[in-house]
């Protein structure tokens, strides 16, 4: 199966951000691509998280989703992010996965980006970490999705892999900054690794990201990669390749641990 991770600098003009998205996608589509991941933010982004994002967000039925679903009709799986109605004065972090003009999955951001000079939770509420987990059916594979900080979080990744996801979708807001783009580059190829899934890391790229986006496979090989330029990053993920992988690294059968919510999310 095909996939494809989408990088691109969101616009604050929706409707230009709709643009780029969708040609992106339909140049993954045209290519065979099943599955496309655009980043985080994927439809509004600013260089500062301001008020403009409360603003902008949407009901899961507005412009955004509904985008989305045009673009998925017909054609690949969609996995996107995007500002989510919340309480006044704050939003979710949310993610969709759109299929066949239908959303099939939804995800909120559980790890708020409260580091690096950064407070997120100022506007952004975190998803309840003991929601029931959503993920996709795409071809022979299942696509679980987190986003951006959360990938700092190894537990994160693998209550994805214990709900059955063999694919993680990330859409990525990641910041540029000193070492930023070593950590981003480690965590994604290691969170492949350890729980021998593919991950599809799309991030934004300049002025809002730090780009990099990659196809990474369950033994950490990067199959695509992206620099800071707009595009999109295309592989091949194979069922048969993964059973071997978990054949020789069976470290998800040897795992001596659970992962476990804790009852309010924080410390």
């Amino acid at each position: 199966m095909i996939v494809a991770a989408a990088q691109y600098s969101p616009r604050e003009t929706k409707e230009e951000s709709f643009e780029v998205a969708a040609a992106l996608v339909d140049r993954a589509r045209r290519a065979g691509a099943e599955l496309v991941v655009l980043p985080e933010f994927a439809f509004f982004t600013a260089m500062v998280m301001d008020d403009a994002f409360v603003e902008s967000a949407e009901d899961l039925d507005g412009p955004s989703v509904r985008a989305l679903q045009e673009m998925s009709t017909g054609g690949p799986t969609i996995v996107a992010g995007l500002c989510e109605r919340a309480t006044p004065g704050h939003i979710y972090n949310t993610l969709v996965g759109v299929q066949e003009g239908q959303v099939r999955a939804t995800y909120r951001k559980l790890h708020l980006y409260d580091a690096f000079g950064f407070k997120e939770s100022d506007r952004v509420i975190a998803g309840d970490p003991a929601a029931e987990i959503e993920t996709l059916s795409v071809g022979d594979h299942v696509v679980g999705m987190q986003t951006c900080y959360d990938v700092r979080f190894p537990e994160v990744t693998r209550r994805l892999v214990d709900a059955g996801a063999d694919i993680i979708a990330l859409p990525a807001q990641w910041m540029p900054g000193p070492m930023k783009e070593f950590h981003w580059r480690s965590l994604t190829t290691v969170r492949a690794i350890e729980n021998t899934v593919y991950v599809i890391a799309s991030d934004q790229c300049s002025p809002t990201g730090a780009g990099h986006s990659a196809v990474i496979d369950p033994l950490g090989t990067s199959l695509a990669a992206l620099g800071d330029q707009e595009g999109i990053a295309l592989a091949e993920v194979d069922a048969d390749h993964l059973a071997k992988v978990r054949t020789v690294n069976p470290a998800l059968q040897l795992r001596r641990f659970e992962v476990s919510a804790k009852e309010d999310g924080r410390d």
